[in-house]
This record gives structure tokens, C-alpha cells and sequence, in this order.
């Protein structure tokens, strides 16, 4: 047991020190896996379990311009990561088929390098997206594609940083960062205030272009298993499954929010007709509303009714509930 410990320790410390990309070895969060491990499990503990607990019993935080401020800084970062992959490379002199990866110390090279390093970073900064839901007790929104998503993703771009800083597989950045640019533009218009509503009825769409970008990315890491390219087909793999996995995560989110709820407005509609039946024959006096303006029922300071309830589900339609106590008194 004590041999297999010392292989696994020295084919490890082989392949940090001597198979990776020496001009990464010294830079911040780059001298071991770890370090990144543990914020994201950290990310994970914290919007999941320990944010929700904390403000259980806190009334949600108002954030309207600190998310003005973060989306523009995600929208100019984002700009500015795009920027850099294009004229160091994508836009430059790179090839789509086959692009093996320079380790040269050139200026160029090294541009790249850092490009592919802030964009490590940058999946940090995502981590605030999460965040806020939980300060703003959306916590509908934080769903299992979404946690995922972004608590994968910084373990995922180190060891592309770590080993292959440029090359073939920094499409996915240069792809990643130009959709961030228009997500991250919506979500500033929609921080804006409800009299830009009009202005982001593209959502649905937003969804699409996600999608498709993980198609792009998938199309192009899979095609050097069929051609000859000096470039490590376990990146290739790397990047290619984790574009599968985003790509049928978002799909399956697609399907539910936005097929799925046209089949629910049916089955609510034809639900309510037997409802209405049933309850016109019991002689009970239970009546639900369904209001078509959301933005009541965003706010804070909503009132509590002292015979009902308001439902806690703040990225669709609230309903309101009303049960006559004489009703209530009679079935006791």
C-alpha cells in the first residue's frame, strides 16, 4: 500500500512539475489543483446549504444597482477577454482545424497565456451570479444546471491553463466569452428596472445561442479524432464531454421553461375547470387569483394574509390563495 501511495505521489508530482506549462508554475492558483478544489466546493456549501440557512429568517436584500455594477463590469470583462482571444489567436493566425499549442515565450504567445489565465478568473466572478440569488432569496433560481455550471467550470479552465494555455482548446473561450457578452448585457438591461422589459423579449433566445454554442465547441474539439493534429487528444475529450454535458443540461432546461410551460398552461386551464366543478359542488369557498402583473408581488414588503398564503416561487407567477374560515371550521 505504502508503494502504490509513493508512485501515485511521484506520477503526480511529475506531471505538476515536469508535463505541465512551465511559464504557468509560478502564477497565482497555478502550482496545484487544490487550492481551486476548494473554493469551488466551497461555492457549492455556500449557495446551497449555508447561504439558504442564513437567510431564512432575513427579508431578501435589495441589490438593484450593485447588479447594474456587476453586469457592466461582466459585460466589459467580457469584451476585454474576447479582445484578447481574437487578436492573439481566433482572429489572428489561428486555424480551426487543427491549432497545436505554442509554448514559446514569444509576446504573442504569452498574450494568449495571461488571455487564457483572466479567463480562469473570470469564472470566479461568475461565482457572484449565484450569490445574489441567495441574497435576494431566489433560490428557484438556483437550480442543478446552474450550480453545476458554474461550480465545474473554474476546475475545469485550470487544467486547461495549467497544461494547454492556448491552442485548439481555447475556442471554447473565445466562444464562451463572446455569449457572456450578450447574456450579460440582457441581465444589465433587465437590472435596469421593469420599464426596459421591452427591451430583452430576446430571452428565449439567449437560451438558443447557449446552446449552440456548445454544438460549436463540440463540432470542433471532436474533429482531431479523425485528422492528424500535434495537439493532446485528452484535451480533446476534456473539452468535447464537457460541451456535451452543458449541451443536454441547457437543453433539458430549454424544453422545460420553455415548451414545458405551454403544456402547463393547458393542464392549469382544464385543471381549473375541474377545480371550479368540484368545488361549486362541495359548496367550498376557496378562490385563487392569478395576477397577470408580477411586480406587486416583487417586492419586499408584501403583506400577509391572515387567512391564506402567498406563494414563495418569485420567478413565476406568485398566486394568492384565499380559504373561507367558516369552511375551515366546519371540516375540523
Amino acid at each position: 500500500m505504502t508503494q502504490i501511495l509513493h508512485y501515485i505521489y511521484h506520477a503526480y508530482r511529475d506531471l505538476m512539475d515536469n508535463k505541465s506549462d512551465q511559464r504557468v508554475k509560478d502564477w497565482f492558483l497555478m502550482s496545484s489543483p487544490l487550492p481551486t478544489l476548494c473554493i469551488c466546493i466551497t461555492y457549492v456549501y455556500i449557495v446551497k446549504f449555508l447561504g439558504p440557512k442564513l437567510m431564512e429568517n432575513r427579508k431578501p436584500f435589495e441589490l438593484k444597482k450593485l447588479l447594474i455594477y456587476y453586469n457592466l463590469f461582466q459585460v466589459m470583462f467580457s469584451m476585454w477577454l474576447f479582445y484578447e482571444a481574437s487578436v492573439s489567436g481566433w482572429l489572428n493566425h489561428y486555424s480551426l482545424k487543427c491549432q497545436p499549442v505554442d509554448y514559446s515565450p514569444s509576446p504573442l504567445a504569452m498574450r494568449m497565456v495571461q488571455g487564457c489565465w483572466w479567463y480562469y478568473f473570470s469564472k470566479f466572478t461568475e461565482f457572484f451570479d449565484t450569490f445574489f440569488f441567495v441574497l435576494r432569496k431566489k433560490f428557484n433560481h438556483i437550480s442543478t444546471l446552474h450550480v453545476i455550471h458554474h461550480g465545474i467550470m473554474p476546475m475545469s479552465v485550470w487544467f486547461g491553463v495549467k497544461f494547454t494555455p492556448g491552442g485548439h482548446s481555447t475556442f471554447f473561450g473565445f466562444i464562451n466569452t463572446f455569449v457572456h457578452i450578450i447574456m450579460y448585457s440582457y441581465y444589465l438591461i433587465a437590472a435596469l428596472g421593469p420599464q426596459y422589459q421591452k427591451y430583452i423579449w430576446w430571452k428565449k433566445y439567449l437560451t438558443t445561442i447557449q446552446m449552440i454554442q456548445f454544438v460549436l465547441v463540440m463540432v470542433h474539439a471532436f474533429q482531431l479524432l479523425f485528422i492528424d493534429c500535434n495537439y493532446p487528444k485528452a484535451f480533446v475529450w476534456w473539452i468535447g464531454m464537457h460541451a456535451l454535458m452543458f449541451y443536454f443540461l441547457f437543453s433539458k432546461f430549454y424544453k422545460q421553461t420553455y415548451k414545458g410551460s405551454k403544456n402547463q398552461i393547458k393542464t392549469e386551464m382544464n385543471g381549473n375547470l375541474v377545480n371550479s366543478a368540484s368545488v361549486s359542488n362541495s359548496k367550498s369557498k376557496i378562490g385563487i387569483c392569478f395576477p397577470t402583473q408580477t411586480e406587486l408581488y416583487e417586492h419586499t414588503n408584501t403583506k400577509p394574509m391572515t387567512n391564506g398564503y402567498t406563494t414563495s416561487d418569485n420567478s413565476k407567477l406568485r398566486n394568492r390563495a384565499f380559504i373561507d374560515r367558516e369552511i375551515s371550521a366546519e371540516r375540523k
